[in-house]
């Protein structure tokens, strides 16, 4: 959630940062008229409380009945037009933070302007693309040939964009869960394993609610949710905390599957497990300190980075332009993997400096050295995202036969299988 003093003392800021989205800058308005609204209903009921305290002290002092039966029947209307009041400043306060709740975070300076996700910044390429001396299957002919991948027992258990991996398939996914968490548990991060469901508060903490209600999925009888990343219950650790200077930086790692109703397009990321409404993912989390986020932010690029560098894949980082910016982020790069068989690239992580956004929402502070209280800044990034970096690893390393080599960071937790046949 954006700090409401932007909307009081510099709402062009605002102004310029929506503009960039391409969102409808009259929000601002809208926002300063209920803040307005708010503060003057506030002003007059705190006033007449200020009065009801006065005359409470002198009633005590007054000696004549009449006039002290008369004092305390002014109060009690007075009390009365108090609660009224109070019902009123909290129904408008509602209301603003209601406003504020839709409004996504301020842009980053650095960020290049761009209309859409074509207009993304290609930062760097690492990693030539592969050569084959044959033509490469994709993954969604390269699996079930070698019967690691079955998408009609997805359909039968589930339904459409569901799939099940079978044997040396599935022995692959949960040694790349395994091996990210260890490489980044020696990057600096502490693992964490969290629940796979949240309450309400904490999908709100996180910015998934009210945004993308539409996208996840709700048990309503529990009034649970389903996580659609592990970045909401890493935000939720901390909800109404009180961190101290000394703890900042702090660094998770969790692995959780992840539930989204993904709206899938015609013609787009339909075949194959390049997109589905479950999947699994390991999440990099920072706890920083304002000033340090900056450096926070690459040091988890460069974290995600290693990931692909160490599986031996060839991948590109993007800088997302304004157009292609998520709700929460002030600032993000794109991982992005080449999918030999598929002939694409593949985004199997976004990092992003969410300033204090989420903080503010979640209500998660400390004490800088100074001794001022402030928000923390919140950084995340996918440490990587499966299913695609198995797309990338099963594409790149596929042979001439139909089999797929195991890269030689992930053979201790395959048991020391070398070839998938």
């Amino acid at each position: 959630m954006i700090n409401i003093n932007i909307i009081r003392k510099n709402p062009e800021l605002l102004k310029e940062s929506l503009n960039k989205r391409g969102i409808d800058t009259s929000v601002v308005e809208q926002l300063a008229v209920a803040d307005a609204a708010w503060r003057e209903k506030l002003t007059e009921v705190e006033v007449l409380k200020a009065e009801r305290n006065a005359v409470s002290k002198q009633i005590a002092k007054i000696k004549d009945k009449a006039e002290r039966e008369s004092k305390i029947e002014e109060m009690r209307k007075v009390g009365d037009r108090i609660s009224a009041l109070d019902a009123e400043v909290r129904a408008l306060e509602s209301e603003l933070e209601n406003q504020l709740a839709t409004i996504p975070n301020i842009l980053d300076e650095a960020v290049p302007v761009g209309k859409d996700e074509t207009e993304n910044v290609v930062v760097r390429q690492v990693g030539n693309f592969p050569n084959y001396d044959f033509e490469p299957k994709p993954h969604w002919d390269l699996g079930p040939d070698l019967g690691i991948m079955d998408f009609e027992q997805g359909v039968k258990i589930t339904g459409s964009r569901f799939y099940v991996l079978s044997g040396a398939g599935a022995r692959l996914q949960r040694a790349l869960i395994a091996w990210m968490l260890d490489l980044h548990r020696r990057q600096g991060y502490l693992e964490k394993y969290t629940p796979f469901m949240v309450k309400e508060a904490t999908m709100y903490s996180s910015g998934q609610l009210p945004k993308f209600i539409d996208n996840l999925y709700h048990d309503h009888e529990e009034d649970l949710w389903m996580v659609p990343t592990a970045e909401v219950p890493l935000t939720g650790i901390h909800m109404n905390d009180f961190l101290t200077y000394e703890d900042l930086p702090l660094r998770y790692t969790a692995y959780t599957p992840c539930f989204r109703r993904e709206k899938m397009s015609a013609g787009r990321d339909v075949r194959g497990i390049k997109r589905g409404h479950q999947f699994d993912k390991v999440e990099m989390y920072i706890y920083s300190k304002p000033e340090e986020s900056a450096k926070e932010l690459e040091k988890m690029v460069a974290d995600a980075e290693a990931t692909c560098k160490e599986l031996g894949l060839t991948y590109r980082i993007l800088q997302l332009c304004t157009g292609d910016m998520g709700f929460n982020s002030a600032i993000s790069y794109d991982v992005e993997v080449w999918a030999p068989g598929c002939g694409e690239w593949l985004e199997v992580s976004s990092v992003s400096n969410v300033t204090d956004f989420q903080a503010r929402r979640a209500n998660i502070k400390f004490k800088s050295e100074d001794g001022h209280k402030d928000f923390v800044h919140t950084l995340n990034g996918s440490g990587l995202g499966l299913p695609r970096t198995l797309i990338g690893v099963m594409e790149t390393y596929q042979q001439a036969d139909g089999s797929i080599l195991v890269p030689d960071v992930l053979k201790p937790w395959m048991g020391g299988l070398e070839v998938i046949k």
